[in-house]
């Protein structure tokens, strides 16, 4: 069974591959009307994930993703430091 980790929460996904290839696909496109109550552009993200465990192309973009988030994030730290000096 597919799953997905956030942090330390692991979610199960779907068995049949047509259906989390729908499900990440309404996911990002429910993302696209983020402005509407109840759905969100947090969808987006989610969505990709989803879409990730059968694409190798999504799935590359979500880890160089990831990685660029986290220098960043470190990066930010650091420098935060820095000028507190």
């Amino acid at each position: 069974m597919a799953r997905i980790r956030i942090g330390t929460k692991s979610i199960p996904l779907p068995a049949n591959r047509v259906a989390r290839t729908a499900m990440g696909a309404g996911l990002v496109a429910g993302g696209t009307v983020g402005f509407l109550p109840v759905v969100g552009f947090w969808m987006v993200p989610v969505g990709l994930m989803v879409l990730s465990t059968d694409s190798a192309v999504i799935r590359r973009f979500n880890r160089r993703a990831t990685v660029r988030v986290v220098r960043w994030w470190r990066g930010r730290g650091q420098s935060a430091a820095e000028t507190d000096q």
